[in-house]
């Protein structure tokens, strides 16, 4: 991913990442669970974005790499629905994280990418589930891709 695009990590699968208009409902519950693997150059940055369509739900911020190389990463997320309705009165709570195996030490590093969108996000109209990458620099070292990518609805 030699780029600083704003680039998906979901291609493809089975099933449908959309949900019509208006068929949300309040306390509706879905997680996401999903990892595949990652290379960063030594502090360069990376955000991690849920979105469904352009409407941002949560974000890491930038987040400056470790060095990593073929590491493995997780995100999992959570989305309640809070109301209903149009931008403003609709309301999602989402929450989750975004961690990843750097290479000095082996550690685990954790980021939190939780936030309530009762601003922008709108029930009335269909919603596609996005969840992107953004690179600060663009370079041959710095790479992610999914390798599995699971959504559940909780009822």
């Amino acid at each position: 991913m030699n780029t600083t695009d704003e680039t998906t990590l979901l291609n493809g699968g089975v099933g449908t990442l959309t949900v019509p208009a208006n068929a949300f409902k309040v306390g509706d519950t879905y997680r996401v669970d999903m990892g595949g693997k990652l290379s960063a150059n030594n502090n360069e940055g990376l955000t991690i974005r849920v979105k469904s369509g352009a409407v941002v739900l949560a974000s890491t911020g930038v987040v400056t790499m470790a060095g990593a190389t073929d590491r493995s990463w997780i995100v999992s997320v959570d989305f309640v629905i809070r109301s209903v309705g149009v931008a403003t009165v609709a309301a999602i709570y989402t929450s989750g994280f975004f961690e990843y195996l750097k290479n000095a030490s082996s550690n685990l590093e954790f980021y939190n990418a939780s936030a309530l969108n009762n601003t922008t996000f709108d029930t009335t109209v269909s919603n596609t589930l996005d969840i992107t990458a953004q690179w600060s620099v663009a370079s041959p070292g710095n790479s992610i891709t999914t390798e599995n990518f699971n959504l559940y609805k909780i009822y």
